[in-house]
């Protein structure tokens, strides 16, 4: 009965490796099930019967099959460059609308009826609450919504904010403005935090700086195209009247490139939910949750950072709001002139970008980058303080510098801080920006009235070369402690391979072949094994009393 048994146990094993050299199954429609699967040694689809150890084997080397996700897969090189499209554009439609005060400052206190001081307050109500919202921004995007709700809350902020504008506008109610552009503020600091997590979660390791730099000339178009079609898209209203309602038309204008930006927050959630899906990345984020109290054991290196990035803008923003007349006192220059230095900045800034973030990607080195940046910036403010060389040259060499900062300096938190902390680290870089900011806007302004332009000069050489000297002291820390935010790419590239390697050796199950409970570890496969490996691939049930008979009978031997 044994010997039957054993010889219809062979001929249906035969069989099955007949079909698999020779023309393959091909399962009915309709007959496909989770438990089947393609072996890619024979070709032939099997349904393996339940309790098969089938895919248990740690030699086989066919894995489970990919799901055909279509032409929009995340494992594909080009969906981190569209994910990129639509990280910029979340940013445009702020970034556009901020400037609008600028672009229309005349027309605005015409239409309103309202003085300097009152039209001010349209950027004051936007900087001043920022100190403190944009930093909780940043923890709700770390501890309660993530990044994909936190870009449609904020993004719905600011497109609600400048509705509000618009209406205020539209019922001369000048209040109503002010409340608007509160509200604006309330998104438009925290998204752009949120426009710095999305980055990082999608390019962290590969082309992180030449992404900044890409970001910073998004946020610098987005400002540019706005002081440049802004006045002509007002005064094209100009058969709407009174004044008002024309302005409040422009102001509805501009409320479509904010609907441009929540457009892409909701394809953001979307992508961002199918790649979840597809590559099973955790939903859940780390186990570690960031908590207020963490600020306090921010390191050293962060708040470093922080000084550098507040010494560093309040020597560049509030410089180009007071150029203007900079220029026209002491170079003796016309208002076109004028407009065009200041201007120079952003439009540099805005082609340059791009290609120094290549290059810090290439090079490495974000401390050495950085504290070259500070210290240009410093001779240049020098050059206009003390030299009459054309105003061209500092501010072309300024242009390039900020540049350079930009896509060098914001990369760097994302190597002092863990990732769940990310939200909370940017949030509070850009309130200490804002604070810096606000202080800084209204004593440069002081500073004028009282002592000139020479000693404003002064005042932002010493301001950037705080950043310069808290540079130095960043790389002499960074240097005690291993170098890691000075490397150069390679190293970084390495280091990088290292704990992928290290991550992967963790993460896969022990090998059955070194499990100590196994006598001889290198001992070889009898016949009988290989038989029943054989067939346990080909998943045929085997019966209790022949896995351990042999080959042929004994008898057959002799």
């Amino acid at each position: 009965m044994e010997s039957t048994d054993n010889e219809s146990l062979l001929s249906r094993s035969a069989m099955s490796q007949g079909q698999g050299k020779g023309q393959p199954n091909k399962p009915r429609a309709g007959s496909s099930s989770s438990g089947e699967r393609q072996l890619s040694r024979s070709g032939s689809l099997i349904k393996p019967i339940p309790g098969s150890p089938i895919g248990d084997d740690d030699d086989l080397e066919s894995g489970p099959i990919e799901p055909d996700v279509g032409c929009c897969d995340p494992r594909k090189w080009w969906f981190r460059w569209m994910m990129l499209v639509f990280i910029s554009f979340l940013g445009f439609g702020s970034y556009f609308v901020y400037d609008i005060p600028a672009a229309l400052e005349s027309d605005i206190e015409h239409a309103m009826n309202v003085n300097v001081a009152q039209y001010s307050l349209l950027y004051a109500l936007y900087s001043w609450p920022n100190v403190i919202l944009c930093f909780f921004g940043g923890f709700l995007i770390d501890r309660v919504l993530g990044v994909a709700w936190g870009s449609i809350l904020f993004a719905g902020f600011v497109l609600l904010g400048q509705a509000v504008v618009a209406i205020g506008a539209q019922s001369n109610l000048f209040w109503l403005m002010l409340a608007g552009r509160f509200i604006f503020g309330i998104g438009g600091e925290s998204l752009a935090v949120a426009q710095n997590n999305y980055v990082v979660r999608w390019f962290k390791g590969k082309e992180l700086n030449m992404v900044f730099g890409i970001q910073l000339s998004f946020s610098r178009v987005g400002s540019t195209v706005n002081l440049n079609i802004m006045k002509p898209v007002f005064d094209s209203f100009s058969n709407i009247t009174p004044a008002y309602s024309q302005l409040g038309a422009a102001m509805w204008f501009a409320a479509l490139f904010c609907g441009l930006s929540l457009s892409c927050a909701v394809i953001l959630l979307f992508l961002e939910r199918r790649t979840d899906r597809v590559i099973k990345r955790d939903v859940g984020g780390s186990d570690e949750k960031v908590n207020l109290k963490d600020v306090k054991d921010f390191p050293l290196s962060l708040w470093l950072l922080f000084i550098i990035c507040v010494g560093y803008y309040v020597g560049v923003f509030p410089f180009i709001g007071l150029a203007l007349v900079f220029f026209e006192s002491k170079y003796s220059v016309d208002s076109a002139t004028s407009h065009a230095l200041t201007s120079i900045v952003y439009i540099i800034s805005a082609a340059a970008s791009p290609v120094f973030g290549l290059l810090v990607d290439r090079t490495g080195r974000n401390l050495t980058w950085v504290i070259a940046a500070t210290a240009v910036t410093v001779g240049c403010h020098v050059m206009m303080a003390f030299t009459f060389i054309n105003p061209y040259v500092p501010i072309i060499i300024m242009g390039f510098a900020y540049s350079v900062l930009a896509c060098a300096l914001w990369p760097i938190v994302s190597l002092v801080v863990p990732e769940h902390q990310l939200g909370t680290a940017y949030g509070f870089m850009q309130s200490v920006q804002n604070l810096g900011l606000a202080v800084v806007a209204q004593g440069a302004g002081i500073l004028v009235n009282s002592n000139g332009y020479l000693w404003l000069e002064i005042f932002f050489s010493i301001c950037v070369a705080l950043s310069v000297l808290a540079s130095i002291l960043l790389w002499l820390v960074d240097d005690a402690s291993g170098g890691k935010l000075n490397a150069s790419a390679k190293t970084r590239k390495r280091e990088a391979a290292e704990k992928e390697r290290a991550a992967l050796i963790a993460a896969a199950p022990p090998s059955p072949s070194s499990s100590p409970s196994m006598g001889n570890r290198m001992r070889p496969r009898t016949p009988v094994e290989l038989r029943n490996r054989f067939l346990t691939r080909l998943g045929i049930e085997k019966p209790v009393n022949l896995r351990s008979l042999p080959l042929a009978q004994p008898s057959l031997l002799r």
